[in-house]
């Protein structure tokens, strides 16, 4: 839940907030001042971002930009054209007109701010960690996705899952859903979310009376393992010290069978050495 609040009865609340662009924020989004010629992004030294500007004039391989009423030269390489604003919080970044490095985190951050954490770019979904709980992994998402197609419905993570379970389905080969990303990005917590989407709609319904599911055994095997081999850091309280390789197993009729775990690339030079501040 968003917050500090927890569910405790009830149905799931609404993800729509958390998943679809408002139209309000659209309306808004067109109401910022663009202007086609003369927008620009400009390099900002002071935190390594962006800046947005005005060009003033053009010399050769020099351009003058007007940023917050001071005109500055920089290079013509320098500069990325700001893209109209109807194509801010852009779901896939793929369609922006200009795909500099400035406009791609121009869209993540404004998409971040409006509480939209997932982004398509091209096969990619871009996931930035909130920090915060959303109600976006609940059964009721989970019934947006299922038997749709990724353009059908908004990014996130159930849609790679559903994309790759389908294509399963349809070729009969393996399909991999690669989870990547540095310290603190959300990696585990985004492999346990498809593992639980799996497990949720590829339910087989079988359980002996008295005995765990074999969904909620497969669910529950990943804190064990994380106890045995997660550390906190100081980034991040629960860092992965190896990356996993989790094969889950379907039968014919796509229900779930079974699932294993490979653990490999093992850090070992944090056996051996031990960053500032990091936990013993």
């Amino acid at each position: 839940m968003p917050g500090h609040v927890k569910k405790t009865s009830g149905p799931d609340p609404d993800p729509a907030p958390w998943l679809y662009v408002s139209h309000e924020l659209k309306e808004k989004n067109k109401a910022k001042p663009y202007d086609p010629k003369k927008s620009v992004w400009v390099p900002n030294k002071a935190d390594g971002g962006f800046l947005e500007g005005l060009v003033e004039s053009k010399d050769g391989n020099k351009v003058s930009v007007k940023i917050n009423g001071e005109v500055k030269v920089y290079k013509a390489d320098q500069v990325c054209q700001v893209n109209p604003p109807k194509f801010d919080c852009s779901e896939d970044m793929a369609n922006l007109t200009y795909l500099g490095d400035a406009c791609v985190l121009w869209n993540s951050v404004v998409r971040y701010i409006n509480r939209l954490i997932y982004t398509y770019s091209g096969l990619f979904c871009i996931a930035i960690n909130p920090y915060k709980r959303y109600p976006i992994y609940t059964y009721r998402t989970m019934e947006l996705y299922i038997g749709k197609r990724r353009n059908e419905c908004p990014p996130h993570i159930f849609a790679i899952a559903e994309a790759a379970y389908q294509g399963m389905m349809r070729s009969g080969i393996n399909n991999s859903i690669l989870i990547t990303g540095e310290s603190g990005a959300g990696k585990t917590e985004n492999t346990k979310k498809v593992i639980s989407y799996f497990a949720t709609i590829c339910s087989s319904g079988k359980k002996r009376p008295g005995e765990a599911s074999l969904e909620d055994k497969i669910v529950q095997t990943n804190p064990v393992l994380e106890a045995w081999g997660n550390a906190k850091t100081v980034r991040n309280d629960n860092s992965s010290r190896f990356g996993k390789f989790i094969r889950i197993h379907f039968n014919a009729s796509g229900k779930l069978s079974g699932a294993d775990m490979v653990v490999y690339l093992l850090e070992k030079s944090r056996l051996t050495y031990q960053q500032p501040l990091e936990r013993c």
